[in-house]
């Protein structure tokens, strides 16, 4: 008996559009990577890209439970000394909401050049409306 190994060529990759209106942040984002990833097909092979699209919409209206709106922290630092930014949930919702969504799934994902290219497969849009009809695509409702 051999195991089943998927290759490139052989992957159909379909879009999904995911509303994000009062989804909480995390358990959308593990959703969202794990369609990425590829991990809802049953031809799901590690070191192979097999996930689909993803669109995400109403990225601004994403829930945060506790406290984190106020005292969570987006953090970046330029490598020179004194260059650690600290920019708080509340502000970054608020300016980029997209940003949120992104680096949310962007941390669920491998670091390495396999998950850079499952991130470029990630939509995300502030409002609901979105440019992509022309792929058209299924509407997703997670269980979250």
């Amino acid at each position: 008996m051999k195991s089943f190994m998927a290759k490139a060529e052989d992957v159909k990759r379909k879009w999904y559009v995911v509303d994000a209106e009062g989804k909480t942040l995390g358990r959308l984002a593990s959703q969202i990577a794990s369609i990425l990833r590829g991990k809802n097909k049953p031809i799901y092979t590690p070191h192979v890209d097999t996930g689909d699209f993803v669109i995400v919409l109403n990225a601004g209206k994403v829930v945060l439970t506790g406290k984190k709106l106020d005292q969570k922290l987006y953090r970046r630092h330029s490598m020179y000394p004194g260059g650690l930014k600290e920019i708080p949930y509340k502000r970054l919702l608020a300016e980029k909401p997209e940003m949120v969504i992104y680096n949310a799934v962007k941390g669920m994902l491998p670091r390495n050049s396999l998950g850079r290219k499952m991130l470029k497969r990630l939509r995300v849009y502030a409002g609901n409306v979105h440019n992509h009809e022309a792929q058209q695509p299924e509407v997703l409702e997670l269980d979250i």
